[in-house]
């Protein structure tokens, strides 16, 4: 069957692009550029494939279709800057096929220049082709929200700029086909600094309630009350809530050696927001400690220990530095998520609870670090010996809260 789209990466970003786009009715191929960490379930897997989606075992199949996204993961390196390994490895090898008059889209998170700069020369070299006049070239920044269930693609604005006015046209002709609106940029850098400045806002937010997260709690002020009242206001204020630190793939982005310089606010969230998780542990350190018990050989349970609610993710979780610094503490920990059959530490396999009600009646304390939707809090709450709550998700006054 022939197919109108290929999605090169098929990890956090491709896979739910290609999702939407078999929703939509849009044949799909895939080429996987790493690892497949696209948080899908396998039955989601198996319905994309009956619905249109191919994976390819062939990357000259690339070179049939009229659209290619590039949504290769962008992680950070051993230096902490963006590593553009796999959009390398996806450039490389979608420029040996590509035919003229295809659209080349980037969604990967990147810095401003990246796709003109570093993805151009790739693909131009490559193929023989020259961007603008032999083929379309574009940034369309992605904005995946894993385990939203009430924001479909098809009502999420997308952003699109193109190196030509015709790039952007043809990119926004795609976009069309998934969302209900499209939002033209005015070229290819302002479409990039939109995520850079999307992902950073959610940094700077986070890290801010996560510093008042310290302060009520040494106040003695109920901050999550303090957000109950705070969001009520209709303009100016947009609701964060703090928890034990901030995983996932939309990192705040490195601007060191960048003309211009950095952006300060981002670099002192994200120290506020890294230190979180060694904080958590200090709480968890003094409960116990005000209930006649030691950290050292202390049972402690943590519930949900991917980065976020309902998605089966481990990117980043903050759950890691916990655990760590809890066994360094002496402590003996376990963990329960629905989501993750096994988990390692360092290579070695922390316990699995298999109940989280009698895990929680058995651990000394036990830390919420994500709620999932099949976690029946209340229950939990009565069930625990020593309950604190990362994400103020209980019921008012049934546990301990960040």
């Amino acid at each position: 069957m022939p197919a109108d789209l290929a999605v090169i990466g098929l990890g956090p970003y491709g896979l739910p692009l290609a999702q939407a786009a078999v929703a939509a009715g849009i044949p799909t191929l895939g080429w996987a550029t790493g690892p497949e960490t696209g948080g899908l379930s396998q039955p989601e897997l198996r319905r994309m494939r009956t619905a249109g989606f191919r994976p390819l075992t062939d990357p000259a199949q690339l070179g049939r279709v009229r659209t290619a996204v590039i949504c290769a993961p962008t992680p950070r390196g051993a230096d902490g800057r963006t590593d553009l390994g796999q959009i390398e490895k996806a450039a490389r090898t979608l420029a040996g096929v590509l035919r003229p008059h295809t659209t080349v889209i980037l969604e990967s998170p990147v810095l401003p220049g990246t796709t003109e700069e570093f993805l151009r020369p790739l693909l131009e070299e490559g193929s023989g082709l020259r961007a603008g006049r032999d083929f379309h070239l574009a940034h369309a920044p992605t904005r995946i929200d894993p385990g939203n269930r009430d924001r479909t693609p098809a009502g999420t604005p997308r952003v699109i700029g193109g190196l030509t006015p015709a790039c952007t046209e043809s990119a926004a002709a795609f976009y069309g086909r998934l969302t209900d609106k499209v939002v033209r940029a005015r070229g290819l850098r302002e479409a990039e600094t939109v995520h850079l400045l999307e992902t950073n806002y959610r940094h700077v937010n986070i890290a801010l309630v996560n510093e008042m997260a310290v302060l009520c709690h040494e106040w003695n002020v109920d901050l999550w009350d303090v957000i109950r009242c705070a969001e009520t206001k209709p303009y100016g204020f947009q609701a964060f809530r703090p928890g034990p630190g901030v995983g996932g793939h939309g990192l705040p982005q490195d601007l060191s050696g960048r003309a211009g310089g950095s952006l300060r606010m981002v670099e002192l969230a994200e120290q506020v927001n890294r230190r979180m998780p060694r904080y958590v542990v200090q709480r968890a350190a003094a409960l116990l400690n005000e209930h006649g018990k030691s950290a050292r050989g202390a049972r402690v349970l943590l519930l949900g220990v991917t980065y976020k609610p309902d998605v089966a993710d481990l990117q980043g979780t903050p759950a890691r530095e916990i655990a760590l610094n809890l066994m360094e503490l002496g402590a003996s920990v376990s963990y329960h998520d629905p989501l993750v059959p096994s988990w390692n530490i360092l290579d070695h396999p922390v316990p699995r609870a298999d109940s989280f009600y009698e895990a929680a009646a058995d651990a000394d304390l036990t830390i919420l670090l994500q709620h999932h939707r099949t976690y029946d809090l209340q229950g939990l709450s009565v069930k625990a010996q020593l309950l604190l709550d990362t994400r103020g998700a209980t019921p008012t006054g049934a546990a301990h809260r960040l």
